[in-house]
């Protein structure tokens, strides 16, 4: 069993553990052995897989419809019902058990729901196993742009059993593997070294070997997270080729694209731009975008350079009407760059966009 301890002030301390099986093969209660009432979130890709692993659960549950068109308000308001109907009081615990989206949405349930209750994070996707359930960021999205609506609010524990990995299609296995490669950008040359040297581990999906990548992944946003929980300064490197993607998924409707398929094209996009500034060695920005070709994520998408570049502006993190974005200044360090040079990200854009 892989532990990693997330250190926060006061009561936020929480645990990730990451293991193989654990929980699929000794099963909810069994793992938990407590007493109170706890309430599971799924969608339905995930319950017509998992059926008895959420028959499990003693007091119920909810299936919602899957996808990121689902991250609205509305389902909030569902989530709290049901878990008024269900009897949860203050001392109960919801349990995401999906991907981003359900971990996005069930914990946002949980930071209003009474003026917040404990959750812990079931996460069956790569992605969410190495990114969103960990950190705290609840949120859904609005018409005019992702995570518009949120809180910070931190699990109580993060349960990660790389056996739903099995089940999960390669699309998704994919995802998960952009948002991986970022950290290694962005924190650490080894860890990105390390990747390189086992596409084939990668590509195989040898658990043994993902549990090792997924904690290291964990860890190294831990560091982060420990020193800027709220996303005040240094967490927003951790948006490296988000801005770029974000813009990416809202011109799609957030339907053409995956949400680690578009953070792979923002990434190249942001290298190019680091590259053209002269911050960015060639040979760095090469590294990058063989390493996403070799794990087969996506180069370009069919939209309007400028389209996207407005687009970008509806982002958390631009400030002030000014636009910030995360650019790596080599292998294993990013900056955060404000104001950057309007024409450089348009033609930067222009690289990774297509007519056709």
């Amino acid at each position: 069993m892989q532990k990693i301890t997330v250190s926060l002030s006061g009561n936020k301390t929480y645990q990730i553990l990451i293991n193989r099986g654990f929980l699929l093969e000794k099963g909810l209660n069994n793992f938990l052995q407590t007493n109170k009432r706890y309430f599971i979130i799924t969608d339905k890709n995930i319950f017509n897989i998992y059926k008895n692993f959420i028959y499990d659960a003693k007091h119920g549950f909810l299936v919602l419809e899957p996808g990121e068109k689902e991250k609205k308000l509305s389902n909030i308001e569902k989530i709290c019902r049901e878990a008024l109907k269900n009897h949860l009081d203050r001392t109960s615990i919801i349990i995401t058990l999906g991907g981003g989206v359900i971990g996005d949405m069930g914990a946002f349930a949980a930071s209003i729901y009474m003026r917040g209750i404990n959750f812990i994070q079931i996460p069956t996707t790569l992605l969410a196993m190495v990114d969103s359930a960990v950190g705290g960021k609840t949120g859904v999205d609005l018409p005019e742009g992702k995570n518009l609506i949120g809180t910070f609010w931190q699990p109580s524990l993060v349960l990660s059993d790389t056996l739903f990995l099995k089940t999960l299609p390669t699309r998704e296995i994919k995802c998960g593997l952009a948002e991986i490669i970022k950290y290694g950008i962005i924190l650490d040359s080894e860890f990105f070294s390390l990747l390189e040297e086992n596409v084939e581990k990668l590509k195989k999906l040898d658990l043994n070997f993902y549990s090792e990548v997924i904690a290291r992944a964990c860890k190294l946003k831990a560091s982060i997270v420990e020193k800027d929980e709220r996303e005040n300064g240094l967490r927003a490197i951790l948006n490296y080729g988000h801005t770029f993607g974000h813009a990416i998924e809202k011109l799609g409707n957030f339907s053409s694209l995956l949400h680690g398929e578009a953070v792979a094209i923002g990434m190249r996009i942001a290298a190019k731009f680091a590259k053209l500034s002269g911050i960015l060695s060639e040979n760095d920005e090469r590294r990058q975008n063989f390493l996403l070709d070799k794990l087969e994520l996506p180069e370009k998408i069919k939209a309007n350079p400028y389209d996207v570049f407005h687009a970008m502006f509806s982002d958390k993190k631009v400030m002030s009407g000014e636009l910030r974005i995360v650019i790596p200044e080599k292998i294993g360090k990013a900056t955060i760059l404000k104001s950057p040079e309007k024409e450089t990200v348009i033609e930067s854009i222009r690289s990774y966009t297509t007519s056709d």
